[in-house]
């Protein structure tokens, strides 16, 4: 019995392409999550721009719950891969869902108050275009 269970890459049929896109967006994931676990400020007032006020514990507390989250989900996009390919194109999509909400939610029902954008604002717009060619090449079987 192991850790992980064998490779599933010699499944896969789409776009190599796709899988480092995938491996991309999860380092891009993994990167916001280690600032907001372990900067001093969760990045909340460093990077966010943000006026933490007199619930500095409780901003600094959300920004590490979303920086675990963040490392949980780019350890799962990295595994898929690197050794699970023919889930690329579910990540994908995944991505597709939180980036398009992170920008939905930033930029449409509530954008911040001061106007300051986090960079996970103008990221996420170009990370959902991105993922959708690269969703689209992961489904598409390669020429043999």
């Amino acid at each position: 019995m192991s850790f992980l269970p064998p490779t599933t890459n010699s499944q896969y049929r789409g776009a190599i392409a796709s899988t480092w896109f995938l491996a991309l967006a999860a380092i891009l994931t993994l990167v916001p999550g280690l600032i907001h676990s372990f900067l001093p400020d969760g990045g909340a007032g460093v990077i966010g721009g943000l006026d933490m006020g007199d619930r500095r514990d409780m901003v600094i507390g959300v920004f590490r719950w979303e920086g675990s989250t963040q490392l949980a989900l780019g350890l799962g996009m990295l595994a898929v891969a690197l050794r699970y390919r023919p889930l690329t194109p579910l990540f994908l999509a995944l991505v597709i869902v939180e980036r398009g909400l992170i920008s939905l939610h930033g930029w449409v029902l509530s954008p911040p108050v001061s106007g300051h954008h986090p960079p996970a604002h103008y990221g996420s717009p170009v990370a959902v275009a991105l993922a959708l060619v690269f969703l689209v090449l992961s489904l598409r079987p390669r020429d043999a």
